[in-house]
């Protein structure tokens, strides 16, 4: 049951709502440390130009101090708690990105098995989809120009596709598949 209260809020809607919340919250925290920051620097200044017109009390200016400090150490603590939801953040970005990177190896090795090819046409298959050019491959391989078109062109003919562009696109395209939200694909 979806007891999302906007059924078409998917998860882009979703993070543009939290990236706009975490903006609020380091605005609000950049204000309470500056506000804080702007009473000790005017009341140090002020003092030592002599500019204060009238004297506050010792108990109201203790007050100010205090909820300045307070202000400073609530700033402290919510930058820490930024700081902290970033790092764990930036935690899953890696591992997602450890985990496509794992897929696509998967969804390689998967599409390699089906063509049924050699070794070598994998070393240059590979290579291919990597964006090395045909001399480059044939450097790393050890082989002549020749040898590696001859690899590649049998690349195509069981892939089915006319070029590496279309290589590539088959690759992005068994990847995308599940990115798709539905009725999409």
């Amino acid at each position: 049951m979806n007891r999302d209260p906007h059924p078409a809020a998917g998860p882009g809607r979703r993070r543009g709502r939290k990236a706009m919340t975490d903006r609020i919250f380091i605005a609000a925290v950049w204000l309470v440390q500056a506000l804080c920051a702007v009473f000790f620097v005017s009341d140090i200044f002020l003092t030592v130009v002599g500019a204060r017109s009238t004297p506050l009390s010792w108990q109201t200016r203790e007050l100010l101090e205090i909820g300045a400090a307070l202000g400073l150490i609530l700033g402290l603590v919510l930058g820490a708690m930024a700081l902290r939801r970033t790092m764990q953040r930036s935690a899953r970005a890696h591992e997602q990105l450890r985990l496509a990177r794992g897929a696509f190896l998967d969804v390689i090795e998967e599409r390699f098995t089906a063509w049924a090819l050699t070794p070598a046409e994998r070393d240059v298959a590979l290579f291919s989809i990597k964006g090395l050019s045909t001399a480059e491959i044939a450097a790393l391989r050890n082989t002549s120009e020749g040898t590696v078109k001859a690899q590649t062109n049998a690349i195509y003919r069981k892939a089915g596709v006319s070029g590496r562009p279309q290589l590539l696109s088959l690759f992005i395209d068994d990847l995308m598949d599940d990115a798709l939200p539905p009725g999409k694909g």
